[in-house]
């Protein structure tokens, strides 16, 4: 599919209290939807200096066991992503809850949602390692619920061609099969793709079936992308991966990064998510969390 034959919808984060019923439904049949303007002014200003501090201690090499390197064509090892970001940096925790998000993940995945993963990654400018076409993970074998798994991605940096991501619009609904073959074709092949830009702030949904990825950059910015993974609740309990202690824990967690955006300067006169999932996943009381990392080795099923 070439980018002229497909019609890309953009929601505004800035004109939308949510994404429209429209833009969910171009989603679910494409697996991905770019969102404009969902982080602006100073809380951007703030992401973008915390995320610096990873960036440059994962530059040094000097990061502990959450900072992970990629090779480059010519076996040059390079800085790559950090996990766990919302444990290591508050601007992040208060990100978790920005409401317009919260509220068009709860309209494609239902209230009883998940945050599931949290990462930064990063194209380090100049020597960006590729990202090959790849899914991020596959729905659990036996799973016949419809509701998508997936990232939001937050930018904190422009992407232009030289660092932006790539997708195959639809290869989220494809199978195992077709799918691998698409993956082992030799090179960056982007005859069936479109280029997603970005500005600083936007926000990419993507399906963890899509088929996604990135070429080496060369002559390419700094790209910072924050990515938060949501799962419907029901689909977590089911198949896992994670034990039902997790999810509750994570769930402890975003209330009180909730709260956290309430207490922010730079979030005032903004109406918050009330996160109230129902059944087996209601909250009750509130529990602090002990920690904002909860390492998914941890929580693994037997």
């Amino acid at each position: 599919m070439s980018q002229q034959e497909i019609q890309i919808p953009e929601a505004d984060a800035l004109l939308q209290e949510e994404i429209t019923s429209e833009q969910a439904q171009f989603f679910l049949d494409n697996g991905f939807l770019v969102i404009r303007n969902v982080v602006v002014g100073e809380e951007l200003r703030r992401l973008q200096e915390q995320t610096m501090e990873a960036v440059e201690i994962g530059m040094a090499g000097s990061g502990d066991e959450d900072y992970f390197y990629r090779v480059r064509k010519n076996g040059e090892r390079k800085y790559w992503r950090t996990e766990y970001i919302i444990d290591k940096q508050e601007a992040n925790k208060v990100l978790l809850a920005h409401p317009f998000i919260l509220r068009s993940v709860a309209k494609i995945q239902g209230i009883n949602f998940i945050p599931t993963w949290d990462s930064l990654v990063v194209k380090i400018p100049n020597q960006a390692a590729s990202v090959p076409w790849h899914r991020d993970a596959l729905v659990p074998v036996g799973c016949s619920d419809p509701r998508p798994i997936f990232n939001v991605d937050f930018y904190m940096d422009e992407a232009d061609l030289k660092s932006c991501l790539w997708v195959i619009p639809g290869s989220n609904h494809w199978a195992a099969e077709v799918a691998e073959e698409r993956i082992g074709r030799p090179g960056f092949d982007v005859s069936d793709a479109v280029p997603v830009p970005m500005n600083p702030g936007d926000v990419i949904f993507h399906n963890i079936q899509l088929l996604h990825g990135s070429p080496e950059g060369d002559g390419n910015a700094l790209r910072r992308t924050v990515y938060y993974e949501f799962r419907p609740g029901e689909i977590e309990a089911e198949f896992g991966p994670h034990t039902l202690e997790y999810l509750s824990l994570k769930q402890h967690m975003l209330v009180d990064c909730i709260e956290k955006r309430k207490a922010a300067s730079y979030t005032l006169g903004e109406t918050p998510y009330d996160y109230q999932p129902t059944g087996a996943f209601a909250i009750g009381k509130k529990q602090a969390p002990k920690t904002y990392r909860y390492a998914h080795s941890d929580y693994w099923r037997a």
